[in-house]
């Protein structure tokens, strides 16, 4: 068994040991909201929005982008569970704004093992072979923050399945300070139409 997976299972101990009436929680989130977000570690929703266990749903993915999955997560969100405001969250120094499609096809025609990053962009360590289906996919990568919430605000607000009568919100998390900044243009497209 792996270190990390030692811990792990210690840590989940120590917590189902205290767990109490959090088995009461009901499905639906508490507070109505979700949170579109990325998936880097440095983020912790539960802090930076004020969350406790059963207030809300978070949605991660690389970059915290409006894919076709997180729409599908938004949209049982609202229709079978309840929340009725929607925040798309993206954040300062994001590893999705350090390649390009292209990049990230060469990497995985080369090798499936992990690359590396320095001042030179990224680079394969690990021998092949690799794959060149890399290409098929999107890999939704970021050139500009504010830009990229402004786009998935758009993508959710028009897309066929949302209604018109539930809020979206723009922000970008300063990793550096902690603040959440809102991407006016980005909260504008997504008002109630």
């Amino acid at each position: 068994m792996s270190e990390i997976r030692k811990e792990i299972l210690a840590a989940n101990q120590s917590y189902a040991a205290s767990f109490g009436d959090k088995a009461d929680l009901p499905m639906p989130p508490g507070r109505h909201f979700a949170i579109l977000t990325c998936m880097d570690a440095r983020l912790d929703p539960a802090q930076y929005a004020g969350l406790a266990e059963g207030d809300a749903h978070v949605i991660r993915n690389a970059g915290g982008r409006a894919s076709d999955d997180a729409i599908r997560s938004l949209v049982i969100s609202y229709k079978l569970l309840g929340t009725r405001e929607w925040f798309v969250i993206h954040h300062t120094d994001c590893g999705m704004e350090t390649f390009t499609n292209e990049v990230m096809d060469k990497l995985l025609s080369s090798s499936l093992k992990s690359a590396t990053l320095d001042g030179n962009g990224w680079h394969d360590k690990g021998p092949g072979p690799g794959s060149s289906e890399g290409k098929y996919i999107n890999w939704l990568t970021i050139k500009d923050q504010t830009q990229s919430v402004l786009e998935d605000v758009k993508r959710i607000r028009h897309h066929p399945l949302v209604p018109g009568d539930l809020p979206i919100y723009g922000y970008i998390y300063d990793v550096k300070t902690g603040k959440l900044i809102e991407v006016p243009e980005a909260t504008a497209a997504g008002k109630v139409v």
